[in-house]
């Protein structure tokens, strides 16, 4: 199973971000207001820089936002209360929002452009949507089905990289993006089939 980038990176982002999130409990934020704060700032971000082709300012302002995403686990874990099945069932339900509010963003601005990419980026949005669900559809089954290429992290990852490298002109930066996307997004879809099917 290829060792994935979140897993990797995980150790050192938690020391990093921890005192952070001990001082948002201590000034009275919670982990669910977190989550809110920095997922409605995302989407409307996204909703209305990209379509204006405004992508470098809108993928910094996004990505400001998208980090809430580490505080609120964060805070979940440290606090006295501890994590909760509600906030976890919370924070995976407005991921999956947030993800596609990106794309929903980007293929606004390919429609208003006609540009040959808009079959991809629709391609890498259902991919995208397709991962989680087999995710969670396996463990209703009681099937653990984590792995794949590209988790939620890498594929973020990719895609602010390629919008904000369009914004600033880089040369393909959004085709080879919105192509790695969907490609890694699918063979992800068709790894955790195969997990479902070996464990069925």
């Amino acid at each position: 199973m290829v060792v994935m980038l979140s897993a990797s990176l995980k150790p050192a982002v938690t020391r990093a971000i921890n005192p952070i999130a001990r001082g948002a409990l201590r000034v009275g934020l919670t982990p669910n207001a977190v989550t809110f704060i920095g997922a409605i700032g995302l989407i409307i971000s996204a909703l209305y820089f990209y379509p204006r082709q405004e992508f470098f300012i809108g993928t910094l302002v996004i990505t400001f936002f998208a980090l809430s995403d580490l505080f609120d686990g964060a805070m979940a874990r440290i606090s006295a209360k501890g994590a909760s099945k509600w906030g976890g069932f919370l924070d995976s339900t407005i991921d999956r929002v947030t993800d596609s509010a990106i794309l929903i963003g980007l293929i606004l601005a390919l429609i208003d452009t006609a540009d040959p990419l808009l079959s991809v980026a629709l391609g890498a949005l259902v991919a995208g949507t397709l991962v989680p669900y087999i995710r969670a559809k396996a463990e209703s089954l009681g099937i653990e089905c984590s792995g794949g290429i590209a988790e939620r992290t890498e594929r973020l990852i990719i895609a602010l990289t390629a919008i904000g490298l369009e914004g600033l002109g880089v040369p393909y930066a959004l085709a080879i993006g919105v192509w790695a996307l969907f490609i890694l997004a699918a063979v992800t879809v068709f790894q955790r089939i195969r997990i479902v099917k070996a464990a069925l």
